[in-house]
């Protein structure tokens, strides 16, 4: 059965959500979670005590938050299981109404991607 990874991107530092929103979320990732489709996931701490380890041209440099040129920040992930991508897109999408519904106010993005079951060939070189 495919395997999905939802992100929610947000502007950061714009406050807490709402409690109508947390009680809708627990209702719906409970429903998702009876059925088989949410796996597990969670919020995420803002970027202050982040760590990013950026690869550029053969060399690492560890950069540590917070990341001031950075408008949009993943705020949350879940591991998702559906049947198919269809069905995957419609949860997506009603994951998202959620938040348009009880936290208007609240721009952010959804994003929906594959798991990918086998890693990617590699490259010839």
């Amino acid at each position: 059965m495919p395997r999905f990874m939802g992100f929610v991107k947000m502007e950061e530092g714009i406050g807490a959500p709402p409690q109508a929103l947390f009680d809708a979320m627990d209702k719906y990732i409970g429903e998702q979670s009876a059925q088989g489709h949410f796996l597990d996931g969670g919020g995420l701490f803002g970027t202050e005590d982040a760590v990013n380890f950026v690869v550029r041209k053969g060399e690492t440099t560890r950069v540590d938050g917070p990341y001031a040129e950075a408008k949009e920040v993943v705020g949350g992930w879940a591991l998702l299981q559906y049947d198919t991508l269809e069905e995957a897109i419609k949860g997506q999408e009603e994951f998202a109404e959620l938040h348009a519904t009880y936290w208007p106010e609240c721009s952010m993005v959804a994003t929906l991607r594959q798991v990918a079951d086998e890693p990617p060939a590699p490259a010839e070189g």
